[in-house]
């Protein structure tokens, strides 16, 4: 798919049906924020706090255009291309939510039952990187098989774009990363939902001369 066709399809929001009962933070909201966004948004966090809806409501018309403009929640990617287990960013879906609860009057709702229960915080060890990682750049051809668990961009320029897949012997391709407009803030790995295993002859494309890409080993490669 060409990269203008994706961009445009992933840019026309849902239109919220005005006969539909109002989107509220109780109801549907406050479940976008508390899944991707509280884990830096609140107290003792990176940020500034989006906890309740009295956190929230001060910054809502700048919370609707950073989520338009894909600023936030911090990913860095084009969702769809590549699947990963820790995908941050927005569907269409909940960008059109926000959207239409900014323009609708960002309302708190009458029902304070429809609150869901604050999120707890994993406290489990942060993801560390292997020690034993693959630098990618333009053309890096597999010699070997190996399973790969993710993409790790330790370098890209700033605004930079660039789709890498791996073009597999049989001719088919298969996406890894497509990063798009990319920030250094960004810097984290993209984990694939499930391990790629990538056969001996295997091609990296899509890489920038400028950037330092990394391949994230599987806790078991094949050698």
């Amino acid at each position: 798919m060409a990269a203008t066709g994706l961009l445009t399809a992933g840019t026309s929001l849902r239109a919220h049906d005005p006969n539909a009962a109002p989107i509220t933070w109780n109801r549907e909201i406050s479940r976008i924020v508390f899944e991707k966004c509280v884990s830096c948004h609140r107290e003792g966090g990176t940020a500034f706090s989006l906890m309740t809806y009295q956190d929230a409501q001060p910054h809502a018309s700048a919370i609707k255009d950073v989520v338009l403009s894909r600023r936030m929640p911090l990913w860095g990617a084009v969702k769809g291309f590549g699947y990963f287990r820790n995908d941050q960013g927005l569907t269409q879906e909940q960008i059109g939510l926000v959207t239409d609860w900014v323009e609708g009057g960002i309302s708190k709702g009458n029902n304070p039952r429809t609150l869901p229960p604050p999120p707890k915080f994993d406290k489990s060890a942060p993801f560390r990187m292997p020690k034993d990682t693959i630098p990618a750049t333009e053309g890096l051809t597999l010699d070997r098989p190996m399973t790969v668990d993710g993409i790790y961009p330790e370098h890209v320029p700033n605004g930079a774009s660039m789709q890498i897949v791996a073009a597999l012997p049989n001719g088919a391709v298969e996406p890894l990363v497509w990063l798009y407009e990319y920030h250094e803030g960004y810097r984290h790995p993209f984990l694939f939902r499930k391990p790629l295993r990538l056969p001996a002859g295997t091609v990296i494309r899509g890489i920038q001369d400028s950037a330092r890409i990394l391949l994230i080993p599987a806790a078991r490669t094949t050698r």
